[in-house]
């Protein structure tokens, strides 16, 4: 018996099985986990969007605080400069969005006909085999009905929008008491951690913070310069609606690698509509504004990478879309990057122990 305990390939062998039962075992409990999730996000999508906020926020507040003022008048100066500015964008941003949807609604007859020209082209094309225009067809069909679907299914589900609207609402003073007592909160956890492990406990919060901190807070300004160099770019090549559009490039491109091509892909379909000249200078400006930002914003405003593989990122893209979708794609990779901390953290333990 103990030469099969003590042999390594034995006890892999029961790992392994030890593993496919627990899968089958959570598969069985699917349903029962799916409703469990949905909840927990709907509850905890507000705590944890707020702690996001509070994170990025809190250098702030404590370099105000360490220059005597209290964490309630920073965090409060904080949200009035915040506030003073998001009135003087939306004052000066609203007018261009209201008349660029407005000049969309009137021209959408227009561009959907052109659309369809282009796919009848493409249809009536002797170039492409049937097999393939006949799946060009059913993707824009089942795309279509999904964007109706959902467009409808928002619009009449007055539950759901006085949901977002109450979320909307109730982040900003989350973030205010998260921030306020953010070293609060610190202590408080640290006192749940044993002594004797007090110090690897925060060398691990040290590590993790390094290892998001330039990552996080830097994004979100990389991502408002990729969107001013995209809208500049889109006026420059008289790109209709190019404020527009240049906000939905400045919001994907918080996702690493994906996020590039799902921000150029609604510029593209309406430069379709245009010219064959206009898709061309869409490739180039979005392909600009991605060699800048990967080569001189992102190394000067994030500095420090999360020394991940690129196959981990997009791994870790593939799970947080298949779980959460858009917002799981944007969460994902920090996410990742922390468990990878504790992981390193938790097998660097384990030899210590071994090796006492």
């Amino acid at each position: 018996m103990d030469r099969f305990t003590n042999n390594r390939l034995f006890a892999w062998l029961v790992y392994i099985i030890l593993g496919l039962v627990s899968l089958y075992l959570l598969l069985l409990l699917k349903p029962v986990i799916t409703h469990i999730y949905i909840f927990l996000r709907a509850v905890l999508a507000p705590f944890l969007i707020a702690m996001i906020i509070s994170y990025v926020l809190n250098p702030i507040v404590s370099l105000l605080n360490e220059r005597k003022v209290p964490r309630t008048i920073a965090v409060l100066l904080i949200y009035a400069v915040f506030c003073a500015s998001l009135t003087v964008v939306l004052v000066n941003a609203i007018p261009i969005f209201l008349e660029q949807l407005q000049e969309l609604n009137r021209h959408m007859p227009d561009l959907t006909m052109r659309a369809q020209n282009i796919v009848n082209d493409l249809n009536n094309s002797s170039f492409l085999p049937e097999s393939i225009r006949g799946g060009i067809n059913n993707s824009l069909y089942k795309l279509e009905k999904q964007a109706s679907d959902s467009i409808f299914s928002f619009v009449n589900n007055i539950g759901a929008m006085i949901n977002v609207l109450f979320i909307a609402f109730i982040i900003p003073f989350l973030a205010f008491y998260i921030l306020k007592d953010f070293e609060v909160f610190e202590r408080t956890l640290l006192t749940y951690v044993p002594k004797s492990h007090r110090k690897h406990a925060v060398r691990l919060l040290k590590d993790i913070d390094n290892a998001l901190g330039s990552y996080i807070r830097g994004q979100f300004l990389v991502c408002l310069i990729v969107g001013i160099l995209a809208y500049i770019g889109y006026l420059i090549v008289g790109m209709p609606y190019s404020l527009l559009l240049a906000s939905v490039v400045a919001v994907t491109n918080i996702i690493p690698y994906l996020g590039p091509f799902f921000g150029a892909a609604p510029a593209l379909v309406v430069a379709s509509t245009v010219s064959f000249k206009m898709m061309l200078m869409v490739v180039i400006v979005n392909t600009a504004c991605q060699i800048l930002e990967g080569n001189v914003i992102s190394p000067q405003v994030v500095g420090r990478t999360l020394h991940m593989h690129p196959l981990s990122i997009i791994f870790a893209l593939l799970v947080g879309g298949e779980l959460a979708g858009i917002v799981g794609m944007i969460l994902a990779v920090p996410i990742f990057a922390a468990i990878k901390v504790i992981l390193q953290h938790m097998f660097a333990y384990y030899v210590r122990r071994k090796t006492i």
